[in-house]
């Protein structure tokens, strides 16, 4: 009987899988992406304005990150996907209809704003569900699909943006950015959610042996927001997991928005760089679809790729070369994997009703760590070029593989410690 009750019912799964694929690809299909930086200086923003616009923004997804996934571990995560769309949507729409420095940064709070909506939330209800039907076992490749997704609306997105431009100006491309925002609204009110409410239920076989579980589902928005930071700060192996992804996320998510500038140094012409950057992303579509193997990997094979990341990121930036962007694309790719890998060992050690909190919290220390590369890049990058500066960013990565390696050799060196003293120990 345990057998037929944990059979996935396969129509179930792909519901959920079908409405993931189409509403992150969706959510990335925005006009606006490869854009918004040629309107706002069209606009008649200095680089200044500009990068005080991009502070705002990261500043706006920190202080949204966590209080977002408590509301997502209390109230419907479908909900909260629902409308993060919409609040993005409505900030693209003011940026059309009254562009000015004042719109833009109500615009940057309103993304933010819903890009937290989604952080946290997404997660937690892919891994409830899936639990929920069995096939938890499934998380990563789902996961590296759904960000796959995600690059080809980005694709698609810079695709299309050219031609709609020149057809029907800046309100055609917030119009079409907005009209995809309102589609991934109606995919996601198909996404299925059979979370008891607060109170109800009994807890989940994953959550038995678990005191805190069961408690916290009676737990207001306050008290959940305490518990799972407690959860990162009293139990190591959470923390780790939530230290790993933030780590192994931010490094190549900020490394991503400067290589237009490493291309340039290579001596293509700006119009080479569009098909560099096509490059990379290939390898990250690469990268998310590779997740089932990835699961294979051991502690070793984990800390190996992301030694690979790091050779590859600084190799491919050193070269110099058009060339050195097939390294830099099987590094992005191979970071694509780390981080969906990472992501479903976050989701592994978390327990009770506090998942999406604890997965903002790796989202909000993601998002602290960019702006950290952010400056350090800038500051390197200006005394000795966006190659230098890219090849030691990297470098974060060899490090957190020699972290890892060590963490593996310390716990295997104590059991094989103990037994070798009970060898000696007289009988």
């Amino acid at each position: 009987m345990i057998c037929i009750a944990s059979r996935v019912p396969d129509p179930a799964v792909r519901r959920l899988t079908v409405t993931l694929y189409g509403y992150a690809f969706l959510s990335d299909l925005v006009l606006l992406y490869p854009l918004y930086v040629v309107f706002f200086a069209d606009t008649g923003l200095s680089v200044g304005q500009i990068a005080s616009l991009f502070v705002l923004w990261s500043a706006a997804g920190i202080l949204f990150e966590v209080p977002s996934g408590a509301w997502a571990d209390v109230l419907s995560r479908r909900l909260l996907l629902c409308l993060a769309p919409l609040v993005a949507a409505a900030g693209f729409a003011l940026w059309v209809l009254a562009p000015s420095y004042p719109a833009f940064a109500v615009g940057f709070l309103l993304w933010g704003a819903g890009g937290a909506l989604v952080s946290g939330a997404l997660e937690a209800l892919v891994w409830t569900e899936l639990d929920r039907l069995g096939a938890v076992g499934r998380y990563a490749r789902v996961l590296g699909r759904a960000r796959t997704a995600g690059v080809l609306g980005v694709v698609v997105s810079g695709v299309l943006a050219g031609p709609v431009l020149a057809v029907g100006g800046y309100p055609a491309v917030g119009a079409a950015s907005v009209l995809a925002c309102l589609l991934a609204t109606i995919v996601a009110t198909r996404f299925p959610e059979h979370r008891a409410p607060a109170g109800a239920g009994e807890p989940t076989p994953a959550d038995e042996g678990d005191p805190a579980s069961t408690d916290e589902r009676d737990l207001g928005w306050w008290d959940t927001l305490r518990a799972g930071v407690s959860q990162v700060r009293t139990r190591p192996p959470v923390r780790a997991a939530v230290l790993l992804v933030a780590v192994v996320a931010a490094d190549w998510g900020a490394l991503d928005e400067y290589t237009p500038l490493l291309a340039l140094d290579t001596g293509v012409g700006p119009q080479a760089v569009p098909l560099l950057l096509l490059l990379l992303w290939a390898g990250v579509t690469v990268g998310g679809l590779l997740a089932p193997a990835g699961e294979r990997l051991g502690g070793r094979g984990y800390a190996a790729l992301l030694g690979l990341v790091g050779v590859a990121l600084a190799g491919g930036a050193l070269l110099r070369h058009p060339a050195g962007f097939v390294l830099l694309a099987v590094a992005f790719g191979a970071a694509q994997l780390a981080t969906v890998l990472a992501d479903a060992r976050l989701q592994a050690q978390i327990t009770g009703g506090s998942r999406a909190t604890v997965t903002s919290l790796a989202g909000m220390a993601t998002d602290v760590l960019i702006i950290v590369t952010y400056a350090g890049y800038g500051l390197l990058a200006t005394a000795a070029g966006n190659a230098v500066a890219f090849a030691v960013t990297a470098g974060a990565y060899l490090v957190v593989a020699l972290v890892l390696l060590t963490r593996r050799r310390r716990r295997t060196a104590v059991p094989t410690a103990v037994a070798a003293a009970s060898t000696r120990c007289p009988q």
